[in-house]
């Protein structure tokens, strides 16, 4: 194995189903040399996970593997993982090899506190001194930067942030010193400040800890910030493997030049074309069209619970959208971006001062005063798996509005106009009579899409529409949302933590922060010449998909980093 921490040979993995056999994995050949950091990237569907499952055999009972992974263990020549079975495997699993989970909420249970659960390893490892687990757990959430550890470790995992939980699931992989550290999709849907300590963190681990780590990601920001090598994975078969400037300057397979031309950058505005060829473009100058929302002094107001003080989440903010425009809201999780997309849909009581929705006052609306102008209010959800019903087909579920606002009294009798939005957003009329779960990630965001458009609104409002996409079916989303945007016409409110998608899109930006607008502006003057130390923050810490830049830019974060900590 020479210095190679990993060997994987011929790996093939099929998954039993009641339609036959579905082979995930192909014979693919690749290696995690020791003290590295690896990179794999793919779509969805590609194998990544599966891969990363297989070598400490976390695949179900309808898997069946072919080949060989060779783990150099300490003491050991090479440990073919797939041949290995009992005490062996159990001891590999979390002493020699270690995973860190896309979803902490998944992993951490919620009825132990967060000391007891990186102990529950140490325990199973052998270490039966009481004392001495309690110091190790506080000592891991020290080095992974959790504060006060001493007295946090008996905190539960309600008690902390999401970026915090994640960074505790890091800390129970790496406890017990493992050589290897599988991340799955470790910064999926967090901020990018969030994303980029995290990173910091899997960094800290092949530096200090002296592991290597292999990480599953779609984003090739995160790659170009932070792996050493690249595995490039499409459709269960590696078609490129190399180091990370050789991947990103001099790609050799025609997958992985499409994956990096999807990945969206900033300055790179967003055009889109007709069958033609032609420009599709707006005919009107948004800034002269009518004011369709309008904030001043709003404030929204969270009560108190359980003699808690009352918590404001959006603090007295002006604004202002024109039909047409698309205006980006951008801002780290608890800004109140979503906070206030919420209110202008009617969602979320306003407390104070005044938001104009459609000429209707929200500060003190009443439901009947409101109700004849949500018909004219779309809202695309962060997670359309969770805003539809999984009882309900594609059908049911996209006509619902159409049978709430009296356009039909049926799904059925809708079913010739539901066609006509699938098409409209690019899915086979096929996929009508499909439930939720049939259709993948992006056709569900297709679908979600093509429910808030069902009738024809003057306003938008899209809350984290593709943050947990992969990147080629997230250009292909925004090529979709630029189109229609452009030919229907709707104002929209564009709320997302991923500024290189907004500056594609948006023609102006909004920062939040702590419930403030901290910046507000034509979009190419915010991001190229961001006037708020809050605002270049979040450029700096934004990972850029260019290794050599990338570089640069974690030096800008450190600066920056550092002045705000010697002002502090």
């Amino acid at each position: 194995m020479g210095d190679n921490l990993v060997d994987v040979h011929g790996l093939s993995v099929s998954f039993m189903t009641d339609a036959g056999p579905i082979k995930a994995i192909d014979g693919i050949d690749f290696t995690i040399p020791k003290g590295t950091i690896v990179g794999v990237v793919g779509e969805s569907g590609s194998g990544k996970s599966v891969t990363a499952r297989s070598i400490i055999r976390l695949l179900p009972e309808t898997a069946t593997t072919a080949g060989a992974i060779y783990l150099k263990a300490d003491g050991s020549e090479g440990l073919d993982v797939l041949a290995t079975t009992g005490d062996e495997l159990r001891r590999l699993r979390g002493g020699e090899a270690a995973m860190v989970f896309q979803e902490p909420n998944s992993v951490l249970n919620p009825v132990y506190t967060i000391g007891w659960q990186i102990e529950e390893g140490l325990r199973a490892h052998g270490m039966k001194d009481k004392k001495e687990r309690r110091a190790k757990a506080v000592e891991i959430l020290e080095k992974v930067g959790i504060p006060d550890a001493a007295t946090r470790v008996d905190y539960y995992p309600h008690q902390f942030s999401g970026g915090q939980k994640q960074r505790i699931v890091i800390a129970m992989a790496l406890v017990l010193n493992p050589g290897l550290i599988l991340a799955d999709e470790p910064t999926t849907a967090l901020d990018v400040t969030v994303q980029a300590e995290i990173l910091e963190l899997l960094r800290l681990a092949r530096d200090e800890f002296g592991a290597s780590v292999l990480i599953i990601t779609h984003n090739m920001g995160v790659v170009a910030d932070l792996a050493d090598q690249v595995v490039v994975m499409y459709r269960g078969h590696v078609v490129e493997q190399g180091t990370v400037d050789q991947v990103f300057y001099h790609p050799q397979a025609d997958y992985t030049r499409k994956l990096l031309a999807a990945v969206p950058r900033i300055g790179q505005r967003l055009v889109v074309r007709d069958a033609a060829g032609q420009v599709i473009e707006r005919k009107v100058d948004w800034r002269e069209e009518p004011v369709v929302v309008e904030a001043k002094d709003l404030q929204i107001t969270y009560p108190g619970r359980f003699m808690q003080p009352d918590f404001k989440a959006v603090d007295g903010i002006d604004f202002e959208i024109h039909r047409s425009e698309v205006l980006g809201l951008v801002g780290e999780s608890g800004s109140g971006k979503s906070t206030t997309g919420r209110a202008i849909a009617g969602l979320q009581k306003v407390s104070g001062g005044s938001l104009k929705v459609l000429g209707v006052e929200m500060n003190g609306v009443r439901e009947r005063q409101f109700k004849p102008k949500r018909a004219d209010i779309g809202f695309v959800f962060q997670d359309p798996g969770s805003s539809f019903d999984p009882l309900m087909t594609i059908l049911e579920n996209v006509a619902e509005p159409l049978i709430v606002h009296g356009r039909y009294p049926t799904a059925a009798a809708a079913r010739k106009e539901v066609g006509e939005l699938l098409e409209l957003v690019q899915l086979p009329k096929a996929y009508l009579n499909r439930y939720p779960h049939e259709l993948s990630g992006g056709q569900r965001q297709r679908a979600s899409l093509a429910r808030a458009l069902a009738l024809r609104p003057s306003l938008l409002i899209a809350d984290e529409p593709t943050s947990a996409l992969d990147v080629s079916v997230q250009a292909k989303v925004l090529e979709l949302f630029k189109t229609l945007q452009v030919e229907i016409g709707f104002a929209c409110l564009f709320i997302t933590h991923d500024l290189a998608v907004v500056d594609m899109l948006a023609d102006r930006i909004m920062v939040m922060h702590r419930g403030r607008i901290v910046e507000h502006g034509d979009a190419n003057e915010i991001m190229r010449h961001p006037q708020d130390p809050y605002t270049r923050k979040l450029l700096a810490s934004l990972p850029v998909p260019d290794p050599r830049e990338q570089r640069r830019h974690r030096e800008e974060l450190h600066a920056l980093l550092a002045d705000e900590a010697s002002t502090a």
